[in-house]
């Protein structure tokens, strides 16, 4: 076991799978860049180890980097995309929603289209509006897509080296505001099945179920209000769809309340879907009112000053847990 960053245990696995399997390639805007890997360093070394026929830079059009994941997903290869931001799905959401999604079901399941899109998502980093938003609830819609939102370095590698292998389009989440996090990973290759769900702490008062950095969150709410005698189980679902809808009401059967915690917009929102399944199957189990702790209906702030309230804080997290609680 080694200690890892969110950030380098998905460079490991992507050096792991292209060891592993010729077919997987890389591509996207600065991939190829010797000098560090990418806006973030994700995919420094890659270039050098396996050459720029299967690191592939690519210009600056989304739709054309998609669009040419999906084709070469069709003739056999394993592509790795990136999606710099998943604010810019706009510009090549037809090759994603319209095409890649639907090629199975079109070819009557005679062909897959094993394609992984990495994409950043999440405020908090200052890069404004156009490039902090959490627009995976708008993924999660469409079907033929899995949605992975990890939010630790053990599960971003195990989940990303599942994302490579299966045969269905995968968007990959990445929150740019927790790259830094570490944790213990195996240094042997490994995946980790979708829709499978992570207790990350139990607790018999409460579910917190919460989606990609607003994990931590959570997990720092539960461990401050132990001291106040208010026992937390949080509830990380790892991915978006499939979701593990089993573990959720699993949990809530036990605690009797629920709190949501997801940092995208609260209309349509993963925290409005849970809810949903809550009330529709787990209405008996429940003892107070759901919770949902979002952003605000508004774009992402340019201002740090503003980004900062704009973002669930640990505090918003404790006060909502204390209100079913003492509801």
């Amino acid at each position: 076991m080694s200690k890892l960053s969110i950030r380098e245990a998905i460079n490991q696995v992507l050096h792991e799978e292209m060891a592993r399997d010729d077919r997987v390639v890389v591509m996207g805007e600065d991939v190829a860049n010797r000098d560090n890997g990418g806006v973030y360093g994700i995919t420094a070394g890659l270039a050098e180890k396996f050459g720029e026929l299967r690191v592939i830079d690519t210009p600056i059009t989304e739709s054309a980097i998609i669009g040419a994941a999906g084709g070469a997903a069709l003739t056999g290869l394993r592509p790795v995309a990136e999606l710099m931001f998943i604010d810019f799905l706009g510009v090549c959401l037809d090759q994603l929603m319209n095409q890649i999604a639907k090629f199975r079901y079109m070819f009557g399941g005679g062909a897959t289209t094993p394609v992984t899109i990495r994409t950043m998502i999440g405020a908090g980093a200052g890069t404004g509006p156009q490039h902090s938003a959490i627009l995976y609830p708008m993924l999660v819609a469409i079907p033929g897509i899995k949605v992975v939102a990890p939010s630790n370095a053990y599960d971003a590698k195990g989940l990303l080296a599942q994302a490579i292998r299966d045969d269905d389009p995968v968007v990959f989440c990445e929150h740019k505001a927790i790259y830094t996090e570490e944790c213990e990973v195996p240094d042997e290759p490994f995946t980790i099945p979708f829709g499978q769900a992570r207790t990350v702490c139990e607790g018999t008062d409460v579910t917190v179920v919460a989606f990609s950095r607003m994990v931590l969150l959570a997990e720092q709410a539960a461990t401050q209000l132990a001291a106040e005698g208010i026992s937390v189980e949080v509830i990380d679902p790892r991915t978006l769809s499939p979701l593990d809808d089993e573990a959720i009401l699993a949990s809530l059967q036990k605690t009797g309340r629920l709190v949501v915690v997801d940092e995208s917009n609260p209309y349509c929102s993963m925290a409005s879907e849970v809810s949903s399944i809550v009330v529709d199957r787990g209405f008996d189990y429940l003892d107070a009112p759901i919770r949902k702790v979002t952003a605000p209906h508004t774009p992402v702030p340019a201002s740090p000053v503003l980004e900062l309230e704009y973002v669930p804080s640990v505090a918003d997290v404790e006060a909502a847990i204390r209100e079913v609680v003492a509801y």
